[in-house]
């Protein structure tokens, strides 16, 4: 059977590291040790390997999201790839690879993988990882499921993952839903379906979205100060199923008079928000002021979402649509 042709980028991250045997500490080194084993792996797949840049996870921006984005997208016009495989640090993984999902519009497999223990350390992840991903990128059932992410042995959506542990290697769960698919020593096997098929066309990253967990106390504070900071959007993680101190409705409505989108969100893991309550500062008091309540997502993909439909519409109704779907 002929191999498939495989774009393989390497960002850095945890994966590419290694610990220092005298201190604990887990460091980028010079050369990405990946490079080499990627290359080592010509019988699963006929491989591209590109490394754009080598960064740990906390240092990838939006900037970097779209670099990849039109990476994979060239590689797809020049060499007609049938898959890719993009190795990144776990701590922003998630909102990688929904950023992709959202703005690549692609039938073919694209896999996100990662890893939790360094390259050096007993029991390191990060090989098995991508030889896992790459099987997956290979397989015509991974066709038409989006962006998904693979580590330890489960494939997951890029719009339910997200990283649960700090350090256990199964970490990336889909709350609620629970992965769509297994990898097997006998195959790559898939169990669910996703539902949603969204891309928004964008051409720059230039917009600033904040980000606010709601605590108990909450005032309208920092609220007034994304505004006055000229931000152009704000993402809240709200209470329960969408519910707000009293104290935070003035500057709720400083935003919306300046146009500024806010985003609601639940900053429980589990559920959604909704317009339930109806007492101050609670769900439908916040709808009917023009808040946008998001259909599950957690508060970085909302984040992330918004951001993208900044860049792709100056229409905040055409936003409140992006977050229904």
């Amino acid at each position: 059977m002929q191999k498939k042709k495989i774009l393989v980028i390497h960002t850095g991250g945890t994966i590419s590291m290694s610990e220092d045997a005298s201190t604990g500490a887990v460091k980028p080194t010079e050369i990405n040790p990946l490079t080499e084993k990627t290359k080592e792996l010509l019988s699963l797949a006929e491989i591209i390997i590109e490394e754009p840049f080598h960064l740990p996870s906390p240092h990838i921006t939006p900037i970097e999201m779209f670099k990849l984005k039109e990476l994979i997208e060239h590689h797809f016009d020049k060499e007609e790839i049938e898959g890719v495989v993009i190795t990144h640090g776990t701590d922003t993984l998630e909102e990688t690879a929904y950023f992709l999902h959202l703005t690549i519009q692609a039938t073919f497999p694209i896999v996100v993988t990662g890893a939790m223990r360094s390259s050096n350390e007993i029991g390191a992840d990060g090989l098995y990882n991508l030889i896992s991903s790459i099987r997956v990128a290979s397989c015509k059932e991974a066709k038409n499921k989006g962006v998904l992410v693979v580590l330890n042995d489960e494939i997951h959506t890029a719009e339910n993952v997200t990283k649960t542990h700090t350090s256990n290697v199964s970490t990336f769960q889909s709350p609620q839903y629970g992965p769509i698919g297994i990898v097997t020593k006998r195959g790559v096997f898939f169990h669910h379906l996703p539902t949603n098929d969204e891309y928004y066309k964008i051409d720059n990253v230039s917009k600033r979205v904040a980000l606010m967990k709601a605590h108990a106390g909450m005032d309208s504070t920092l609220l007034y100060a994304i505004r006055d900071l000229n931000y152009h959007g704000v993402v809240i993680e709200a209470l329960g199923q969408g519910n707000l101190p009293p104290a935070t409705i003035e500057g709720i409505k400083a935003l919306i008079e300046k146009n500024i989108p806010v985003v609601l969100v639940s900053r429980c893991f589990n559920g959604i928000a909704q317009d339930v309550y109806s007492y101050d500062g609670g769900g439908k008091q916040l709808k009917d002021l023009g808040v946008i309540f998001s259909n599950g997502l957690n508060g970085q993909k909302a984040r992330i979402k918004l951001l993208i439909g900044l860049a792709s519409t100056t229409n905040n109704k055409e936003i409140e649509d992006m977050f229904n779907v």
